[in-house]
């Protein structure tokens, strides 16, 4: 009888230990596409206080490395949660980590952070330039940004600029730009042998900011795919389709 009275005195120290605690859960997304317009990300989370917690003391934070950047998340009008945002630039993840705070009734503040080795957000490179054309008609190769010249032997030649940007590294180097046919056809072997790159390779991306690929084609009509190789390890390779035609 008296080990069964021992156990039940527990039971009320351990609900009341429970009422005291705040559980908190990170609903981020693990990953998101890099945004270096914005470059801000929605952090996530959600809240269960104990009967003990006084009613709106509880404040969330987002932390990030090191407690380098904190940021006050903000409750959901409907109370289903928590948001803000936090952030980041130039970088492939960062470390995220929710820190509640709160008050207990007649008693000292708390706080907790979960988890408790931050969590790595990852952040992806946005898909690079798909497709590009350029309009070799003599009266509108100004304003298509494709400019008429004379080559060598009188013949005439067409310029135009593909334009890349990158987002989750300080610099990219492109290592490797080259045309390939779009296809095995014969047609469009000879469409793209008439189309070579002419930018000094290799050439740097500065995070954020675009930069350009010359591409001059021999013939009024040409394409092709242009493929490039950088050292980013998050956009290691693209290709992008290229069209040199009279609109």
């Amino acid at each position: 009888m008296k080990n069964k009275l021992i156990r039940l005195s527990w039971i009320p120290l351990a609900l009341s230990l429970s009422a005291c605690d705040v559980q908190v859960t990170d609903t981020t997304p693990p990953e998101f596409q890099a945004n270096n317009d914005i470059g801000m990300y929605e952090v996530t989370a959600t809240e269960k206080e104990g009967a003990l917690v006084t009613p709106g003391s509880v404040v969330l934070f987002a932390l990030g490395e090191g407690g380098g950047q904190k940021v006050q998340l903000n409750p959901n009008p409907d109370g289903s949660g928590w948001h803000g945002l936090y952030s980041v630039r130039c970088r492939s993840s960062f470390p995220l980590q929710i820190q509640a705070v709160w008050r207990l009734q007649g008693l000292s503040t708390r706080s907790i952070v979960v988890p408790p080795q931050p969590r790595m957000i990852k952040l992806t490179e946005p898909p690079l330039t798909r497709q590009e054309g350029f309009d070799t008609a003599s009266k509108s190769t100004e304003a298509k940004g494709a400019k008429a010249a004379k080559g060598k032997g009188g013949k005439g030649e067409w310029t135009g600029a593909v334009v890349y940007r990158f987002a989750t590294v300080p610099m990219t180097q492109i290592t490797s730009a080259r045309i390939e046919p779009s296809s095995p056809s014969a047609d469009d072997v000879a469409a793209a042998r008439a189309i070579s790159v002419k930018t000094p390779l290799p050439v740097g991306a500065v995070c954020g900011d675009r930069v350009q690929l010359q591409l001059v084609s021999t013939a009024e009509r040409s394409h092709g795919t242009l493929n490039i190789e950088t050292d980013n390890p998050g956009m290691p390779r693209w290709q992008t389709y290229v069209e040199f035609s009279p609109k």
